[in-house]
């Protein structure tokens, strides 16, 4: 081999491990979404049924009942609660397997910033799903019936295919939207960003985050006030974070 050779062996080989390590990531993405999916297979009557809680508590059962109206309807439904519900379950721990992708490139510092932010990360992820469940899905759920009565074309039913993959698809919507937090205060802990950019911002933000909560919930206001008023208050409380972690390094130094 050349010294030239070895010269381009050097150069190439880093940028060839790290391929290596993005299929890695992406099988383990792959595997992650496949458990989920697995787990929900023999879960998925209860899932349902636990699904349709908020449809109870709305109180919704004697005005618009829930039903299949196609052959194979049971099937189809089934395959979204599976597909859906795996999505859920492992989605906090793709973001988790997509940091670890990452780690090589960052400094020690970054490290430790993403380490601390990886348990908070999943407990805001099931913050939000439970915050959607518990409010957002039966209040949207009960003005989307109002809507129809008001509009004067109440439904006779409504689709239960349709309606696992609205509850659900707002569920990992909260789940998502409620990350916000952990981005900003990995970020600020990194250095890349200051309270006093956050405050700058401020404006800009909140109205960036009612527009993200009109597109990711349903088309009525209270749902997505329900949505953009906490992620609103997770905005304010990173930003008295990291102006806190500022001042405790600048009375360190």
């Amino acid at each position: 081999m050349t010294l030239q050779d070895e010269h381009v062996d050097a150069a190439t080989k880093p940028f060839v491990e790290h391929l290596d390590d993005l299929r890695k990531t992406v099988l383990w993405i792959a595997g992650l979404l496949s458990s989920g999916i697995l787990i929900a297979i023999p879960l998925a009557p209860y899932i349902l049924k636990w699904l349709k809680i908020p449809y109870y508590q709305a109180r919704l059962d004697e005005v618009v009942p829930l039903a299949v109206n196609q052959v194979g309807g049971g099937l189809a439904i089934a395959m979204r609660v599976v597909i859906w519900s795996g999505l859920l379950m492992s989605l906090p721990f793709v973001v988790l397997a997509v940091s670890h992708f990452i780690f090589p490139g960052l400094k020690k510092r970054e490290k430790q910033a993403i380490v601390r932010g990886a348990g908070f990360s999943i407990g805001l992820f099931v913050a939000g799903v439970w915050m959607g469940y518990r409010w957002t899905v039966p209040i949207a759920l009960q003005m989307m019936s109002r809507i129809e009565g008001w509009m004067g074309t109440p439904a006779q039913y409504w689709e239960t295919q349709s309606y696992v993959g609205f509850v659900l698809k707002l569920l990992i919507a909260f789940g998502i939207t409620f990350q916000l937090p952990v981005v900003l205060l990995v970020l600020g802990n990194m250095g890349l960003i200051s309270s006093a950019q956050l405050r700058d911002k401020r404006r800009h933000v909140v109205v960036g985050l009612m527009v993200l909560a009109m597109f990711l919930t349903p088309s009525d206001p209270f749902t997505m006030l329900l949505m953009a008023a906490p992620l609103v208050v997770l905005y304010e409380s990173c930003i008295w974070l990291i102006w806190a972690k500022e001042r405790k390094n600048r009375d360190d130094a």
